[in-house]
C-alpha cells in the first residue's frame, strides 16, 4: 500500500511504500541510540561523569534519534532541513526555561539535588540540561503530528474580542504569582504554565507566525493534539530518566496531590507537561517570528 503525506515545512511529497521509506536513517539516530544505551549502562556502573551529566545525555541522544526519524519518516527534520532554527532554539531554551527559574525562585516547587560543587561543572550540566528541553518537545511533535493530520473540525475565525482576552488572561497569569505573598504564590504555578501560552498566541497569529489559533481558524487540530501528547510522552521520560539519575530534582509541592506517584511526581501532576508543550510551542514561534520580521504587530489589522 502507497501512502502520501504532506509535510508542515512545504509540500514535499514523502512516500511509504511499507517495504522501505524514502531514505536511509541517518548514521546519527543510531549514535542516538548508542549515547542512551551506554549511558543508561554507566550509570548503574557508577560512572562519575555520567552520574552528573546523566539527564542531559540520555536527552541528547533522544534529540538525535527523534530527529533521525523524523527526517526519514517525514523527510523533514530541524537538524537536517532548518539547522538555522535549530541553531537558535538551543540558547532560546536556555534563555526561557532560566525565564521559569526565575519563576522557581520565588515559587519554590522544585529543587535540585546531588548537582556537582564545581560552579563552572553546575553550570554546564544547568546550560547542557536546558538546551535539551525545547528540541526534545519539538522533535517529538513532529515525529506524532503526521499521525493526526486528517483530523479537522469546523473552521472559526476567531474575534478580536477573544484574542485580546487571551492576551489579557496570559499577562494576569503570569503576573499574579509575583504579585501574591510567596506562600500564596506557590499554590499557583500551573498559571505560569499557561500564562505564556495564552499571550504569545494572540501575538503568534497577528504576525502571521505559526500558532495554533490560526490551525483552528483553518479546521485543524493536528498540532494541539500531537502537542499534548508529545508533552505527555516527554514528561514521562523527564520523570524516568529524572528517577535514576544521582543529580535531579525533587518536587515540593505545597498541595497534596491525590491519587499515586509515578516516579517522583504525582500522577496528576502530568496534566502539567502537556500544557507546557503548548508553551514551548508558542514560545519558539515566537522566536521565529521575531527572527524574520522587523516590526511587531500587537493587533489584528
Amino acid at each position: 500500500m502507497n501512502v502520501e503525506l504532506m509535510t508542515e515545512q512545504g509540500n514535499q511529497r514523502v512516500n511509504f511504500s511499507g517495504r522501505d521509506s524514502h531514505t536511509r536513517l541517518p548514521i546519527y539516530g543510531l549514535v542516538g541510540m548508542g549515547i542512551i544505551t551506554l549511558a543508561e549502562i554507566l550509570l548503574f556502573s557508577r560512572f562519575p561523569p555520567v552520574e552528573m551529566y546523566f539527564t542531559p545525555i540520555v536527552w541528547t541522544g533522544y534529540i538525535l534519534i527523534l530527529d533521525a526519524l523524523n527526517f526519514k519518516l517525514h523527510g523533514s527534520s530541524l537538524i537536517r532541513t532548518r539547522p538555522r532554527e535549530f541553531a537558535f532554539m538551543l540558547p532560546w531554551s536556555i534563555f526561557c526555561w532560566l525565564v521559569f527559574e526565575g519563576y522557581n525562585l520565588y515559587l519554590q516547587n522544585w529543587t535540585y539535588v546531588g548537582l556537582p560543587e564545581n560552579i563552572v561543572l553546575r553550570w554546564i550540566g544547568y546550560g547542557w540540561s536546558f538546551a535539551t528541553i525545547f528540541p526534545a518537545i519539538l522533535e517529538t511533535y513532529e515525529f506524532v503530528r503526521p499521525s493526526f493530520s486528517t483530523m479537522r473540525v469546523r473552521p472559526r475565525e476567531p474575534s478580536n474580542r477573544l484574542l485580546l482576552s487571551l492576551l489579557i488572561a496570559g499577562l494576569f497569569c503570569l503576573l499574579l504569582p509575583l504579585a501574591v505573598n510567596q506562600n500564596a504564590a506557590s499554590r499557583m504555578f500551573a498559571l505560569v504554565w499557561v500564562g505564556f501560552a495564552f499571550l504569545l498566541e494572540p501575538i503568534n497569529f497577528w504576525n502571521g507566525e505559526r500558532s495554533l489559533i490560526r490551525d483552528f481558524r483553518q479546521g485543524g487540530i493536528a498540532s494541539l493534539i500531537a502537542l499534548l501528547l508529545s508533552g505527555f510522552i516527554c514528561g514521562i521520560l523527564w520523570e524516568f530518566w529524572n528517577y535514576w539519575a544521582s543529580a535531579k530534582w525533587h518536587y515540593s509541592l505545597p498541595l497534596s496531590i491525590p491519587g499515586p506517584k509515578i516516579f517522583e511526581m504525582p500522577l496528576l501532576g502530568y496534566l502539567g507537561f502537556p500544557a507546557f508543550a503548548i508553551e514551548v510551542y508558542c514560545l519558539q514561534n515566537f522566536l521565529m517570528m521575531i527572527l524574520t520580521q522587523k516590526r511587531l504587530v500587537l493587533s489584528s489589522p
